[in-house]
């Protein structure tokens, strides 16, 4: 059953495209009216080659806009396509979609090996007008390539003559469904160094929490709506936790309010959140009826465990799978539902 809606979520996407490009103006591809036979085998190259290896690592909602006649989309020659994880690319309102893919495709090609290679803090020029993104970390030893604070999870998917593809775990930009109609003017190039020079702007190097971590080890431990919305609203968690440098993520399996406007999402994100280190020994050490601040300006208690429940409890909900990752600024919890959240529902 499960595996039939997600099949028919991705067809629903697909026409929901479909009807998108339609009502767009019919804006040509990116390969120029160009006819050459160089042109001609560079579309078969990306429709059939890359959609094929795409499909292979995941990422089936990318590959059938590449397999559609004519493709959605075309990168030009020369380019790198970083593409976005189905379970958040079906989160993106399709009438963006287009501009979304080009601010996801740099204007150079560059395989994991020449990523590497590049300076922390590097501009990433994109088709997208001429916006930059960041490389905002780069670790050779552990292969790890972070652009926007992004994780590049699954690297190389396709590297041809002329075109590479990367899978990434989020979008690079945040969409406020608030704003989708003002167009896509919140999307700015991010702040990075066109020759050489450390990355000194970065919002996540003047604060300890490693934020991209949490939301790479959340969506790798089966938490991926609370990942996806954690990444959506996650310029606002950084900008607020700046005064502190330790969290506890309490990450419920579903969070209803996912694909609602962020300043909704933003108070459900917050009131999981935790601004202080606790480990489930520390929890449990706490005395049943103690509060607990979150970063929603509201507070949980503690309930204890009852004696005929094995886990504790906070606010009704039990601790179903605890220290899940544990480093020195954060440690994450599974809990069975979502916190309840009766002032948010008060002040919609």
């Amino acid at each position: 059953m499960a595996s039939c809606c997600t099949r028919w979520c991705s067809v629903y996407f697909v026409l929901s495209v479909t009807l998108a490009v339609t009502a767009i103006s019919m804006a040509g591809h990116f390969i120029s009216g160009n006819s050459d036979q160089e042109a001609i085998m560079f579309a078969h190259q990306i429709s059939a080659n890359a959609s094929n290896a795409l499909r292979r690592a995941g990422f089936d909602v990318m590959a059938d806009l590449f397999q559609r006649s004519p493709p959605f989309f075309l990168p030009p020659q020369n380019s790198t396509l970083f593409a976005i994880k189905d379970s958040a690319l079906r989160t993106l309102p399709p009438s963006l979609l287009r501009k979304i893919l080009q601010f996801h495709t740099s204007t150079s090609m560059a395989s994991m090996e020449d990523l590497l290679k590049k300076l922390q803090g590097s501009c990433i020029p994109t088709l997208f007008r001429h916006n930059n993104l960041a490389i905002t970390r780069i670790d050779p030893k552990e292969r790890l390539v972070e652009i926007n604070h992004v994780l590049i999870s699954s690297p190389d998917i396709y590297v041809g003559n002329q075109f590479a593809t990367h899978g990434v775990l989020a979008p690079f930009s945040s969409v406020d469904f608030q704003d989708v109609h003002k167009g896509w003017d919140f999307v700015h190039s991010s702040p990075c160094h066109s020759i050489s020079g450390q990355y000194s702007t970065s919002s996540e190097s003047k604060n300890t929490v490693s934020w991209n971590r949490i939301v790479q080890l959340l969506s790798s431990n089966g938490y991926a709506s609370f990942s996806i919305g954690l990444h959506s609203v996650l310029d606002r968690i950084r900008a607020d936790s700046t005064s502190f440098d330790s969290v506890t993520i309490l990450a419920p399996p579903d969070l209803a309010l996912l694909g609602s406007p962020s300043s909704w999402l933003v108070k459900a994100v917050r009131l999981h959140i935790l601004p202080k280190r606790l480990t489930y020994r520390e929890l449990t050490s706490i005395p049943a009826g103690t509060l607990l601040k979150t970063m929603f300006d509201e507070y949980l208690e503690i309930e204890g465990a009852p004696d005929f429940m094995s886990m504790l409890v906070i606010n009704g909900v039990e601790v179903v799978a605890p220290d899940i990752s544990i480093s020195d600024q954060f440690v994450i919890h599974g809990i069975s539902d979502a916190l309840k959240m009766d002032e948010l529902i008060n002040t919609r």
